[in-house]
């Protein structure tokens, strides 16, 4: 999903049904990230004295780089996914509210091969928060997190299926399907597609939530000499996905940034989030984002759908047939 000029736009993303809504004014419950306005602007209570620092937001998901991470911490870590490896499914202690405990199947393949990602148990999305120190979590809105975790994590996906579908066969063939602009996608991935499924898979992420990219950066500067346009709270979260991508029978890995925003509640009052998906601005990845962006600029700029309609009318001359 893009915001920028040099991307398609971004897509909104509504919590799904059950998430507990969430008002102006009200805080969110301790723990969860993805209704913060910015990475530090609500933070949780603080951990216990003497636990591992905990991200913003307490997200179990260790968000301090790995240089900044104790060796005691780094030592419990999976390097496939930063998580704790040895999440209970047991109640804490002195724990008088139930929580379930069965995991939820991601869609997003492992790059091991070994199946897809599971998302973690409410019961051990709690335990996870206990452990870093969030002991005054409130239970009652954990599985509301979960839900919103893996909702906003299949939307990320599906955008690097978008990018995927486009270039994992190579330049040439993503300029192909791009090369009519973003509204005819579908049907230039039809037209050039040659018989072979593509399966790409999540080989690791990093959550990086201080750490702003340049274009988030760019960002805040453009908000800041043009409020009314671009004006724009920071990002409240960032990761970053290495896809492995099967390109020619050579596997590559594909560095994607995900710059997570809060939106305004829609009419009815739920939160809305955007995602910006783009592939990291490596020499291939800015390659794909400036096709991408390129060729969608330039079939609007020609009027290309008017030029397909009636290839005569721009050739017209004025008071001729």
């Amino acid at each position: 999903m893009g915001w920028f000029w040099a991307d398609t736009p971004v897509a909104a993303v509504q919590t799904p049904a059950g998430h507990a809504p969430v008002t102006a004014g009200r805080e969110p419950p301790p723990g969860c990230p993805m209704h913060q306005k910015s990475a530090d602007a609500l933070t949780p209570s603080k951990p216990r004295s003497g636990a591992a620092p905990a991200s913003s937001g307490g997200c179990p998901v260790p968000h301090a780089s790995k240089e900044k991470e104790s060796k005691s911490i780094l030592s419990q870590l999976n390097p496939l996914n930063y998580m704790f490896p040895d999440l209970s499914q047991e109640r804490a202690k002195d724990q008088t509210y139930a929580l379930p405990t069965s995991r939820e199947p991601s869609t997003i393949p492992r790059g091991s091969g070994d199946g897809n990602w599971e998302y973690p148990s409410p019961q051990q999305m709690y335990n996870a928060l206990l452990r870093k120190g969030y002991e005054d979590t409130d239970i009652t809105a954990v599985e509301s997190m979960v839900s919103v975790h893996n909702f906003l994590n299949e939307g990320a996906w599906k955008e690097i299926l978008g990018w995927e579908n486009r270039f994992a066969r190579g330049l040439y063939k993503g300029w192909q399907i791009c090369k009519r602009g973003e509204e005819h996608y579908e049907e230039e991935l039809d037209r050039h597609w040659d018989g072979t499924d593509l399966e790409p898979s999540l080989v690791r992420f990093q959550g990086r939530p201080k750490e702003l990219t340049p274009k988030a950066t760019m960002l805040q500067v453009m908000g800041w000499m043009y409020p009314s346009k671009f004006g724009t709270e920071p990002p409240f979260d960032r990761h970053d996905w290495y896809v492995a991508r099967e390109q020619n029978g050579e596997r590559k890995e594909i560095r994607y940034i995900i710059d997570y925003y809060a939106g305004e509640d829609d009419p009815e009052g739920e939160p809305v989030f955007f995602l910006d998906v783009r592939p990291a601005a490596t020499l291939q990845g800015s390659a794909e984002r400036i096709i991408r962006w390129s060729s969608d600029v330039w079939w609007k700029a020609i009027g290309g759908d008017e030029r397909e309609r009636n290839p005569r009318s721009i050739l017209s001359l004025p008071g001729k047939d």
